[in-house]
């Protein structure tokens, strides 16, 4: 077995100037923050300049969109996150006899909530990586953490994967967590992009374990996108009323429905804004403005469902070979635990 010590002592590296474990909870910048204004101006423009139009979905998530999303998370009809969240409950010490001495880096980490499975089967003597763009959604979770569980060193990365990747090595040997079936939320060019980025900066031996959701009744995935209480469509409007607030669109959100359908030709489910009258969409910052017509949709998010097997062979492609699979007895969500393989696979 790895010696514990090696695992727990990444601020060592002489490239990064990380907290020992003492300072932690602490955040560390990995860029210079970003007009966050400009950036989504700029993105709202390209996605209404595509046919058909589509946006990006990260810009969901402000402080409302987290809060909106949490609370779709408690409906009776998603149950991603419940599923997920007891099977990490049943199998987290099985995960941990496996993988053994790491650092656990999250990708994406938000409130970390799940995790606390994992850190329990660690009994709390583990470093914990969480990396998320938000960083007041890494105080929280650092606050939140620390407070339940005393004992877990936090280094809190606040950046992009692009800029999380070269840092795999100095925290190795690592086990890198990708939950909630986010990587749904990629197109199949991405995800592969995404995959072989994780096996090009993993170190061999490296672990990554991966939450999917699988396919199943097309009537059970669109009613968890679809929930009585209409929260999701909510979620989806609050889109528009960012763009109110932010890019000064001027938009009528009553007029402006959440459709969400299963695609089973894609294997996804596509989420879209349909509006019910003509609008002008105005994006104050660029000085542009765009022509919406009555009955158009707009692509707000997908969420891809996947069939292991197949998910499985991709992944062994790129050189992460399957250790274990853990389901639940219904067979709707799974987690993959995968070892990188050794030999070189570099981005073509």
């Amino acid at each position: 077995m790895r010696e514990m010590q090696s695992a727990q002592e990444p601020w060592k590296s002489s490239e990064l100037d990380l907290p020992r474990p003492a300072q932690c909870p602490k955040i560390v910048r990995l860029a210079h923050q970003a007009d966050l204004v400009k950036e989504f101006a700029d993105s709202v423009c390209r996605g209404l300049a595509r046919r058909p139009a589509a946006l990006e979905c990260r810009f969901l998530y402000d402080a409302r969109g987290s809060a909106l999303y949490d609370r779709i998370t408690k409906q009776p009809e998603y149950y991603p996150t419940r599923t997920e969240a007891a099977i990490l409950a049943r199998y987290a010490p099985t995960i941990r006899r496996i993988a053994g001495a790491v650092t656990l880096l999250e990708l994406g980490s938000g409130s970390s909530t799940k995790t606390g499975h994992l850190l329990r089967a660690w009994e709390d003597n583990v470093c914990y990586v969480p990396v998320d763009i938000s960083e007041s959604a890494l105080c929280q979770a650092g606050r939140t953490i620390g407070a339940r569980h005393p004992g877990v060193r936090i280094v809190g990365l606040n950046g992009t994967y692009e800029k999380i990747f070269p840092l795999f090595a100095p925290f190795s040997p690592l086990m890198v967590i990708f939950l909630g079936s986010t990587i749904g939320n990629f197109t199949e060019e991405e995800a592969a992009v995404f995959f072989r980025s994780i096996s090009e900066n993993l170190t061999e031996g490296g672990y990554f374990l991966l939450g999917v959701d699988l396919v199943k009744d097309a009537d059970v995935l669109e009613a968890a996108y679809n929930d009585a209480a209409g929260v999701t469509a909510e979620f989806t409007r609050n889109l528009f009323a960012r763009m109110n607030r932010e890019l000064g669109s001027a938009l009528d959100l009553a007029a402006i429905e959440h459709v969400a359908r299963w695609r089973p030709e894609s294997r996804r489910i596509e989420i879209h804004a349909r509006f019910h009258k003509p609008q002008i969409l105005r994006v104050a910052p660029r000085g542009e403005s765009f022509r919406i017509a009555a009955g158009e949709e707009i692509l707000v998010e997908i969420s891809r469902k996947f069939v292991l097997r197949e998910l499985q062979d991709e992944l062994k492609m790129c050189g992460l070979q399957t250790r274990e699979v853990f389901t639940d007895e219904r067979g709707w969500f799974a987690l993959l635990l995968l070892q990188k393989m050794g030999g070189s696979f570099r981005l073509s």
